[in-house]
């Protein structure tokens, strides 16, 4: 079983208005994620933090929602409150400012990670020679991330599992997609225009 998080506990200070809430070509970011993460594993789970009140009623329906007490300990902190959640399940994770990945690379992700050989951990997207996410990572890992000071940042297991990592080379720039200001969300828009 692979459980779907999606983080949106953020303050969205530098975009003035909640990241999950911004729309992109008819779905909210979170709509969206929810779509095409959930299409691919067997729950959606997203935590809040800030701005619960404004987002939850948006949650779309299929997804359960977590709420991250302190969010401003960072996004850590929100992927600890997941998975304290989720102790028996593989996770696929993914930050709310990153929207635009592909559904054919959520696919090929999901694909992977089921048909990996068993001593790869993780399972993360990559285009010239830079990871992306969504993140897949085994059960077996969630305990590493718990034990990580709330202050420091997943990428320090990803980095020391890196003999464990398989990676799937994408042509899919929507991997690094972070949209944290206004600007970078009216580029998004114009680059994403059908």
């Amino acid at each position: 079983m692979t459980s779907a998080i999606i983080l949106a506990a953020g303050a969205s200070q530098r975009m003035g208005t909640p990241k999950a809430l911004l729309d992109l070509h008819g779905e909210t970011f979170l709509a969206r994620l929810t779509r095409i993460m959930g299409a691919r594993c067997d729950s959606v789970t997203v935590v809040l933090g800030n701005h619960v009140d404004r987002i939850r009623p948006h949650v779309p329906n299929r997804a359960r929602v977590v709420v991250n007490p302190d969010p401003d300990r960072g996004q850590l902190s929100s992927l600890q409150t997941a998975l304290a959640e989720l102790p028996a399940s593989d996770v696929a994770f993914i930050p709310v400012d990153c929207p635009a990945v592909s559904e054919a690379t959520v696919a090929a992700l999901a694909h992977a990670f089921a048909h990996r050989d068993p001593s790869m951990l993780f399972v993360i997207p990559r285009m010239n020679g830079k990871r992306g996410h969504p993140v897949f990572a085994a059960r077996s890992i969630s305990q590493e991330f718990l034990a990580l000071a709330p202050t420091d940042e997943a990428r320090a297991i990803v980095h020391k599992h890196v003999p464990h990592t398989q990676y799937v080379d994408v042509d899919d720039p929507g991997i690094f997609a972070d949209i944290d200001t206004p600007e970078a969300y009216q580029r998004l828009l114009q680059e994403t225009r059908a």
